[in-house]
């Protein structure tokens, strides 16, 4: 499988393959998608709450590292411990990840690379804040089974990966989510909206990022 690396609008990297016209990234900017997706709806919440505790995060679909990254910059400008745990089935090489500029851009490339380069099946501290598990896994499978608080949806989309966009794997999720936790995902799409609220979530349609009208954010 052929992977490109390719510049976004907001001069961010993206990664493309063409055999099945898709890329990991919106082409309006990568990482301006990831913090409103991700960080602004999903992360900062859970930021904003007084807790003592670390906030545990699941993200389905380790990508490039982008969310990952971002959200340790979270963690260590909140001083807030973060419990980061990341599936992904086609891991990038580390020549790949040393060619994508998400962690120069954001003056992060020591803790970026140690996010690429850190052991799989095992939580690794990448920094006193942010701990990281990879799992090299092939989803829908259980994925983890201690609860979570924020979860992370970044699956290819639902044409490409409908397995995973089903009503079986968000009870699975559903499940995963401590009361009052949060799923955010990209895709609004109203076949995703009906299976997660057949799953049990309370679902709402929120501005999306450049280029996207809408996304979705759903509760426990």
């Amino acid at each position: 499988m052929q992977r490109l690396i390719q510049l976004t609008a907001d001069g961010s990297h993206t990664i493309a393959i063409p055999e099945m016209q898709l890329t990991y990234h919106s082409h309006h900017g990568a990482i301006q998608e990831s913090m409103q997706v991700f960080i602004e709806a999903g992360l900062k919440p859970l930021l904003a709450s007084p807790a003592d505790t670390a906030i545990r995060i699941l993200e389905i679909g380790f990508g490039t590292g982008l969310n990952a990254i971002l959200s340790l910059r979270e963690a260590e400008q909140h001083t807030r411990c973060i419990e980061y745990i990341s599936t992904e089935k086609y891991p990038l090489t580390i020549e790949e990840a040393r060619s994508v500029n998400h962690g120069a851009l954001l003056q992060l490339q020591e803790a970026f690379l140690k996010l690429h380069n850190a052991d799989w099946e095992k939580p690794v501290a990448i920094s006193p804040c942010f701990s990281l598990l990879k799992m090299h896994c092939y989803l829908p499978a259980p994925v983890v089974t201690d609860p979570v608080h924020c979860i992370f949806f970044d699956a290819f989309a639902p044409d490409v990966q409908p397995e995973l966009w089903s009503q079986p794997f968000f009870e699975q999720l559903h499940e995963l989510l401590l009361p009052g936790g949060v799923l955010t995902t990209y895709c609004s799409k109203a076949t995703v909206r009906r299976a997660l609220s057949a799953a049990g979530f309370s679902v709402e349609k929120i501005p999306g990022p450049w280029g996207k009208r809408e996304m979705v954010r759903a509760y426990t």
